[in-house]
């Protein structure tokens, strides 16, 4: 086969068992992780700066009193 790269077929690849098995694992793992991340507050830990945060703590009181 003349200006083959050797690569399997995407068919080949989808009919895999070992395909199925990895990805059935990553695909939730990666779901969970990313519920984790955001659900115990880490996201916004990582993302805020403590500036910012303050900042915004202090709107927020100001809007509630």
């Amino acid at each position: 086969m003349s200006g083959s790269t050797g690569e399997r077929s995407f068919a080949d690849i989808i009919t895999s068992i070992r395909y199925w098995v990895i990805h059935s694992i990553t695909i939730p793992s990666l779901f969970i992780a990313g519920w984790l991340f955001v659900s115990t507050g880490l996201a916004l830990r990582c993302v805020w700066e403590p500036s910012s945060k303050r900042e915004f703590l202090q709107r927020a009181d100001r809007a509630f009193h």
